[in-house]
């Protein structure tokens, strides 16, 4: 673990030096590998969410934007910026996810 628990909540941290839960040894890697790919998923439906309300009040230029295919792809785009973000390291909220769904199984086995 980390000397600064709050750690894993910086941001400016690189996510591969974050600590990561360790999948215990009796767990399968491909079980833990689907965990970890759900984990990330969620921070990108979680980030998406929020994106979606960030960018509701954001009118676009007339002069260089707008229009009906612009309001067609906007939530297409918003979706690929809440995968990119939790992609990178995101909130840390998928350590968390995993760290739990991982705990849930163990007591499940």
């Amino acid at each position: 673990m980390d000397a600064q628990p709050l750690s894993m909540f910086d941001a400016r941290i690189d996510p591969a030096t974050r600590a990561r839960p360790q999948a215990a040894a009796s767990g399968k890697s491909a079980d833990t590998a689907e965990i970890r790919a759900a984990s990330e998923k969620f921070e990108a439906m979680f980030l998406s969410q929020m994106f979606q309300h960030m960018f509701a009040g954001v009118n676009t230029d007339p002069t260089f934007g707008g229009g009906h295919a612009e309001k067609m792809y906007r939530s297409l785009m918003i979706d690929e910026y809440g995968k990119q973000v939790a992609q990178k390291g995101g909130l840390g909220i998928a350590d968390h996810v995993y760290s739990t769904l991982l705990a849930a199984q163990e007591k499940r086995a």
